[in-house]
C-alpha cells in the first residue's frame, strides 16, 4: 500500500478508539410508543431497521442497525424496500397519522459507509454488469421514493451521528432536512478507487449547489465536516455531539405548526428539480460500466477498505 492509499484509507474509516472524534450513539431520547395498531406485517419483520413511533409529533423514527458492516448491503436494501412499502401502506389519510419520517443509525460512529464494496468487487471480478446495474437500480428506486416522500404529505429528516460516506452521503441528499452532530463527517471517496458516486450525487448535488460546486465535491475525495456541509446548505441544523436526537425532536416540534407550508414548499422545489427515476437509472448504468473498467490496484484498495470496515464492526 502506498502512502496516498494509506492516507485515503485512514481518512474515510472510523477509528472507534478515538471516542472524542466519533462519539458512540447513546441511549435514545425519543419518547416513543409501540407502532400504531394495524401496521403492515413487513414493518414488524425488519431485521436491520429499528422503528419507534412518537405520537406527540406524529413522527416515525427509524434507525439502521446493521448486522455487519454499516453499508447498504442487499439485506439492508431489502429492509428499506419493505420499510418504504410498509410506511406507505400503514400511514396516511384514514390510517395512522404521520407528519415526519426520521432516519438515523445505531452503528457507533457511523451513519453509513455507503455501497457494499465487497459485493461490488465480486461482481466486477465476475464481469457481472447486470448484477451491478440491478444493485444500482434498487438504490435509485429507494432514493427516488424518499424524494417523493412515499406519496405521503410528510417531511423526511436525516439524523447524522458519525460518518456519512459515499452512498450514505448520497442517501442524505434525498431528505428534506438533514440534522448533524458537529463531529459528523461527510465525503464521496469513490474517485480514489477509479469510480464516481453512482446513486444520486450528480443529479442531486448539481440541483442543490450547481454543477461546478457539485463536481468539486465529487472529484475532491475530501472528507468534510458538518460545519462545512452546513455552510453549503446541505446540512440544515447543527447539534452538539450526543444531542442530535434532542435537536431533531426540537426541530419536529417547531415544524408542526407550519407543517403544511413546509411540505408544499418542498414539493414545489422538487417540481423545479424535475428529477425523474430514468435519469438516476442512466447515471447508475454509467457507473456500472465504469466499475467494470477498474484496475487491479483499484480492486485491491476496495478489498482493503472492506477489511477495514469489518475491523471497525468487530471492535464494537
Amino acid at each position: 500500500m502506498d502512502r496516498l492509499d494509506k492516507e485515503f484509507e485512514d481518512s474515510i474509516i472510523v477509528d472507534n478508539a478515538d471516542d472524542d472524534a466519533h462519539p458512540s450513539t447513546g441511549p435514545s431520547t425519543v419518547n416513543a410508543s409501540a407502532l400504531p395498531a394495524g401496521m403492515p406485517q413487513q414493518l414488524l419483520q425488519l431485521n436491520e431497521l429499528e422503528l419507534a413511533y412518537e405520537p406527540e409529533t406524529q413522527a416515525l423514527w427509524t434507525y439502521m442497525r446493521p448486522k455487519g458492516r454499516p453499508s447498504f448491503t442487499p439485506p439492508m436494501l431489502g429492509d428499506f424496500e419493505a420499510w418504504q412499502s410498509g410506511v406507505a401502506a400503514g400511514f396516511g389519510e384514514g390510517k395512522a397519522p404521520l407528519q415526519f419520517l426520521v432516519l438515523g443509525s445505531k452503528a457507533p460512529g457511523v451513519f453509513c459507509y455507503g455501497g457494499d464494496l465487497a459485493l461490488f468487487r465480486e461482481l466486477i471480478l465476475d464481469g457481472n454488469r447486470d448484477g451491478l446495474v440491478e444493485y444500482g437500480h434498487r438504490c435509485c428506486q429507494i432514493l427516488h421514493r424518499n424524494i417523493e416522500t412515499l406519496g405521503l404529505p410528510i417531511l423526511t429528516v436525516g439524523l447524522v451521528q458519525g460518518a456519512a460516506l459515499g452512498g450514505g452521503f448520497e442517501a442524505l441528499l434525498s431528505f428534506d432536512y438533514v440534522i448533524a452532530e458537529k463531529s459528523a463527517t461527510f465525503g464521496l471517496p469513490e474517485i480514489m478507487f477509479g469510480l464516481f458516486p453512482g446513486m444520486g450525487a450528480h443529479a442531486l448535488l448539481s440541483r442543490k449547489l450547481g454543477s461546478a460546486q457539485a463536481d468539486r465535491l465529487i472529484v475532491s475525495s475530501d472528507t468534510y465536516s458538518a460545519q462545512e456541509m452546513y455552510d453549503l446548505g446541505l446540512v440544515h441544523h447543527l447539534a452538539e455531539d450526543g444531542e442530535g436526537e434532542e435537536a431533531c425532536r426540537a426541530f419536529l416540534k417547531k415544524s408542526v405548526r407550519r407543517h403544511s407550508g413546509l411540505v408544499a414548499g418542498r414539493r414545489a422545489m422538487k417540481v423545479a428539480w424535475g428529477l425523474e427515476l430514468a435519469e438516476l437509472y442512466r447515471i447508475t448504468e454509467l457507473w456500472a460500466d465504469a466499475a467494470l473498467e477498474l484496475r487491479e490496484q483499484d480492486l485491491k484498495l476496495m478489498a482493503r477498505l472492506t477489511r477495514a470496515q469489518e475491523k471497525v464492526v468487530a471492535q464494537v
